[in-house]
């Protein structure tokens, strides 16, 4: 397991990925706080790390607004003493089943994918640097999508938010990866999580298997597994990077 073992960890969006992102640095010893637009949802996580003996909160957080992404910062400063680390994850996918063509697409599905898969991301690095640099730097992981450089007929708003997403690591990587802030992002593949085996159409999990070089679809934990060893002191000199974890769906 990548160690953190005493370190300040933040994960903004607990659902699926970001809520084994947050077990998984548990685990190994991060205390962290997770942030997540349904406030239920991350408390239930954060109590289940704390019954397994881990140390953890859990807080309401839109990412989209910058008082509430502050107020999700300051309370891992506030509560376990700095920032080491941070897994920005949330999304709203919402509306994109709305995201067509770049014709046709409603501005409206544009502004809001922009507002919490790009704008969001942005806020929480801005909140984030100042207390990683005062810890004499840190880690960030950003949840990316092949759909970034792989080059879709539709979900041209969603490409370009993650595009640029990609473009905001490159960018802090270089920007202070000399004062000891690593920045990177995974990319996953279609992941089964427990909300959306609910609501996919019979037949898709199927077919989307046949779009991967591998026998099955992906779990929370693959990418977890990934984003806690970006995080960890073992993934130090890995910085800059996009990293698709996708069981061979993309081969870059």
């Amino acid at each position: 397991m990548a160690a953190s073992k005493g370190k300040v960890a933040v994960v903004a969006g607990g659902g699926g990925i970001g809520g084994a992102t947050a077990r998984k640095l548990a685990q190994a010893g991060a205390s962290v706080v997770i942030g997540d637009l349904n406030e239920a949802d991350a408390r239930t996580i954060a109590q289940d790390i704390v019954a397994q003996g881990g140390r953890a909160l859990g807080v309401r957080c839109d990412i989209s607004d910058e008082t509430s992404v502050a107020a999700m910062v300051r309370l891992a400063v506030e509560s376990f003493g700095g920032l080491d680390l941070i897994h920005v994850n949330a999304a709203d996918l919402s509306v994109i089943f709305k995201d067509s063509n770049a014709v046709d697409v409603d501005l409206a599905v544009f502004d809001r994918t922009i507002a919490v898969n790009l704008r969001g991301h942005l806020l929480c690095t801005r909140a984030a640097i100042p207390e990683l640099l005062k810890r004499g730097g840190g880690a960030i992981v950003y949840t990316t999508s092949g759909a970034a450089f792989i080059g879709e007929e539709e979900r041209p708003c969603y490409a370009m938010a993650k595009s640029g997403l990609n473009a905001l690591m490159r960018h802090v990587a270089s920007r202070w990866g000399r004062h000891g802030i690593r920045a990177n992002c995974v990319a996953p593949g279609f992941v089964l999580t427990e909300n959306n085996q609910k609501t996919l159409p019979e037949g898709f999990a199927d077919a989307a298997v046949k779009r991967t070089r591998s026998t099955r679809l992906g779990k929370p934990e693959d990418i977890a597994a990934m984003v806690a060893l970006l995080l960890s002191d073992e993934g130090n000199w890995i910085n800059g990077q996009v990293v698709s974890v996708d069981g061979g769906a993309t081969m870059r």
